[in-house]
């Protein structure tokens, strides 16, 4: 399968809508926006995020198909990456594939990312990619309603 990135088109965001409100990927995924079926709320995330300087937002595209999107954000020494691929192609290499190629584009390090620690597919995608747990937290996950252990990984180099 072809994985490639390209910058967001307004054509995406029905797609991202609709990633974003599949109960397993939310539950995986953790921290989510309160209520992701709210649309105008979803509008307004990602007007204002690609109007961001200095955000890396990409769509990823399998076989030519929007499959999710990847980004880099935050300030210089604290940004983090982060990403989400349709539940259909999980397991086949397309997020670590995806983050590989936006990690190409991003020459700052270190980046950094957040993961739910009871999400092995996340952190392993991660770790392929040349992260490392650096640290563990707690936070408050709006998909689950509840504070849960979150691992913090950083790329280094």
């Amino acid at each position: 399968m072809q994985v490639s990135l390209r910058p967001i088109h307004d054509s995406d965001l029905p797609v991202f809508f609709r990633l974003t409100n599949d109960p397993e990927s939310v539950r995986m995924a953790a921290f989510t926006a309160k209520d992701p079926t709210d649309r105008d709320v979803f509008d307004a995330h990602w007007k204002r995020v690609r109007a961001l300087p200095g955000v890396r937002n990409r769509t990823v595209l399998a076989d030519g198909d929007v499959v999710g999107n990847a980004a880099v954000y935050g300030d210089p020494g604290e940004r983090e990456v982060t990403y989400w691929i349709d539940r259909a192609y999980w397991g086949k290499g397309i997020a670590t594939a995806a983050l590989r190629d936006l990690l190409a584009e991003e020459p700052e390090r270190p980046l950094h990312a957040r993961v739910a620690a009871d999400n092995p597919g996340s952190r392993r995608v991660l770790e392929k990619c040349g992260f490392r747990v650096t640290g563990h937290d707690r936070g408050f996950a709006n998909a689950r309603g509840e504070e849960i252990d979150e691992l913090v990984l950083t790329l280094s180099s």
